[in-house]
């Protein structure tokens, strides 16, 4: 029943993705959550650590656009001084969302890498299209959002079923 929520990678941060390798299988475009993926949920701007990423990214070769459920205003003056694409009010997990921004990049599901944190929304929406899903460790949960906190509720019970089948391993976890 909660295998749809089950990312094909976790790992803890964004800046532990291997950008290298994923390049190597031939993915070219990164849709990002932004808060609690890049920055806290609370964080208007980027800290130079993640600005260094963002550059990583683009050196390595990837298109990187922000999807993001948070209305304009919060993603806009996010993205925009930092030249970034991006897609507010996304209803994740509805494709639509996933959709446009492969669009925007020319990219197609196999080219495409979805990272978040959470995954009743980026996991779900990701793998329903066929995307490398990338779980990260939300950075401030406790700046989310109600919204979120009901996510993350549903996420416990996902996790513990998960857990029983055997399909969540802790060892799994790259750091």
């Amino acid at each position: 029943m909660f295998e749809m929520l089950l990312p094909k990678v976790r790992v803890n941060t964004v800046f532990d993705i291997d950008l290298e390798d994923l390049y190597a299988q031939g993915y070219r475009g990164i849709i990002t959550d932004l808060d609690n993926t890049l920055v806290g949920a609370k964080a208007p701007l980027a800290h130079p650590e993640l600005i260094a990423w963002f550059e990583l990214v683009k050196k390595n070769g990837f298109q990187l656009i922000i999807v993001s459920n948070n209305h304009l205003k919060r993603v806009s003056d996010f993205a925009t001084p930092l030249d970034i694409q991006y897609v507010h009010e996304a209803r994740k997990p509805s494709l639509k969302s996933f959709n446009k921004a492969m669009k925007m990049m020319g990219l197609s599901n196999t080219e495409t890498i979805m990272v978040g944190d959470q995954m009743l929304t980026d996991v779900l929406g990701g793998n329903r299209l066929g995307l490398l899903t990338v779980l990260v460790l939300p950075i401030s949960v406790q700046d989310e959002g109600w919204g979120t906190r009901i996510n993350r509720r549903v996420e416990r019970i996902a996790l513990k079923s998960l857990r029983k089948k055997g399909l969540w391993l802790e060892e799994e976890h790259k750091e």
